[in-house]
């Protein structure tokens, strides 16, 4: 393998998204002001490498709010939590920080809003995913889950023409749209969401693999099988062109026999992937004869959020002895 000589294809945008770096510095910074340990329900992003990291520097993950002592610090993840959720923490006396990508808290208020104006609300989306629990939760007697084309025969409204759909942001775009297409064909009076719910990383990244997939015989994602827009992005890639394509958490999971016969390997990572972990893929691909990278860029990304504001520094309030 030492004197094949081929290319690799890096995809950007990949990796952090906004919302992933705003959720993972909020359990640092939570940390550094509270000290150890703070507790985390689920998750705080699907990755092992990040979950793990934090761990070591005090976090506890938990899977429910029970689980977390009572008076103790918790962050909820970016995945978002239901009302019932923050009612368990209140309850416990339980000091939150509340670290839901606001893109997630977006598609939450859209949720309550078309429930307040009684619409039956088709939420597509994966069973079981946390941010579809969280969601679900806001309006749990309006939302029906739709799990992929599958389930679309046995949707039933009130009345059809008061149907609207949101989505779980982390979907394929394409694979959305022909639910969605499907479900029109059923109900032509369902309405759509005021703007698309799928979230800008999670398009970015999968326009990215689709722009170099058909160049490549392999497509290397990096990331968690607990990730959806992840596990989308090897989707993706396959029906973009890609003759193969895997899921890695680290280098090391990557088979040298992926690599026989391949002349171009396409390389890209999902929205919760630190890019130390890429640079470890990129080492172990030149090591093999794929020392040439050539970036295939998509689209800018310069969107920041602001912190929860727990964790904001607080104005200190001047003294009326002060000057004006």
């Amino acid at each position: 393998m030492a004197d094949q000589r081929g290319r690799v294809l890096l995809a950007d945008p990949r990796g952090y998204c906004a919302g992933v770096d705003r959720a993972v510095v909020a359990v640092e910074r939570a940390l550094e002001i509270h000290g150890a340990p703070v507790y985390v329900r689920k998750q705080i992003v699907h990755n092992k490498h990040v979950v793990a990291t934090l761990e070591r520097r005090g976090a506890v993950f938990v899977d429910e709010t029970d689980e977390v002592p009572e008076g103790s610090v918790v962050v909820f993840s970016a995945h978002g939590v239901s009302p019932t959720v923050h009612a368990e923490a209140a309850a416990r006396q339980l000091r939150t920080i509340d670290a839901t990508c606001p893109l997630v808290t977006k598609v939450h208020q859209e949720a309550k809003r078309f429930a307040r104006d009684d619409y039956d609300i088709l939420l597509i989306g994966h069973r079981g995913h946390e941010e579809v629990e969280g969601t679900s939760g806001e309006a749990p007697d309006h939302i029906q889950l739709v799990d992929g084309a599958e389930d679309v025969a046995d949707v039933q409204v009130r009345d059809p023409e008061k149907v609207v759909w949101l989505s779980q942001t982390t979907l394929s775009v394409d694979e959305t749209l022909a639910t969605v297409d499907q479900l029109k064909t059923r109900f032509p009076g369902l309405q759509s969401p005021p703007s698309d719910d799928i979230c800008y990383a999670t398009q970015n990244r999968q326009q990215a693999v689709k722009q170099m997939a058909a160049e490549c015989d392999l497509v290397i994602v990096v990331g968690s099988t607990n990730s959806s827009n992840s596990v989308r992005l090897v989707e993706v890639a396959l029906e973009a062109g890609a003759r193969a394509s895997y899921l890695v958490d680290f280098a090391s999971e990557i088979d040298p026999a992926w690599l026989e016969g391949v002349g171009t390997v396409g390389v890209t990572s999902g929205a919760s992937v630190p890019e130390v972990l890429v640079g470890e893929v990129l080492d172990w691909l030149a090591e093999r004869g794929f020392p040439d990278v050539e970036t295939v860029k998509a689209a800018e990304e310069r969107l920041v959020f602001a912190l929860p504001h727990e964790l904001r520094p607080r104005r200190t309030e001047r003294s009326t002895a002060d000057p004006a």
